[in-house]
């Protein structure tokens, strides 16, 4: 898997250095993530946070677009039972590499691989009736791969919005033994493209 995303990484330079400049559209984005972390934990609910980025339109042709991005991402879960509750944060650095296909004006479905660079962690929250807060990147691995699956709507005049899924692929805990969790994220932007 990691040979595949360092040669869509490499891919990406390449289309980008043979596109032509001029149809190259930068922009940036920001939204709402909707976050948990799936797998062998249960009774975990969504954490509400956000994403903020920049990002490249690179044309292919005139259905077909590819789109890297770079997204500061704050994900995570939350968990609430009778004698624990806890928040735990997630920051990662998020590299999608996304595929976009025009099915009709400014209306486009989009898929691509995903790497995230964990930047933090940490959980929050109170254990029969103590009070915790403590740093977890430590017991979590550094890197993480997924699959984004959305659909986006451009208008005219740059603007644009967006409809993604985040599907986890990667076992995000470090020694887990036979425990296996994965993040999983809907995120809704709204951006602009110069």
């Amino acid at each position: 898997m990691k040979k595949i995303l360092v040669f869509a990484v490499l891919a990406s330079f390449s289309f980008f250095g043979n596109a032509q400049e001029e149809s190259i559209r930068f922009g940036a984005k920001a939204g709402l993530n909707l976050g948990n972390v799936k797998g062998d934990n249960e009774n975990t609910d969504m954490r509400t946070s956000f994403h903020v980025g920049a990002l490249a339109e690179i044309p292919i042709s005139e259905k077909f677009a590819f789109q890297p991005e770079l997204l500061y991402s704050s994900q995570g879960n939350k968990v609430d039972e009778s004698d624990f509750e806890s928040t735990t944060k997630l920051d990662y650095l998020q590299v999608p590499l996304m595929g976009k296909f025009y099915v009709a004006e400014g209306l486009s479905l989009q898929a691509g691989p995903q790497v995230g660079f964990l930047l933090a962690a940490n959980s929050e929250g109170e254990d029969n009736g103590v009070d915790f807060d403590e740093d977890v990147k430590d017991q979590l691995k550094t890197i993480d791969f997924g699959l984004n699956l959305g659909a986006g709507y451009q208008l005219d005049m740059g603007v644009f919005f967006d409809a993604r899924y985040n599907l986890g692929l990667s076992n995000i805990l470090d020694d887990s033994g036979d425990l296996s969790v994965q993040n999983s994220v809907f995120q809704f932007s709204v951006g602009y493209k110069f």
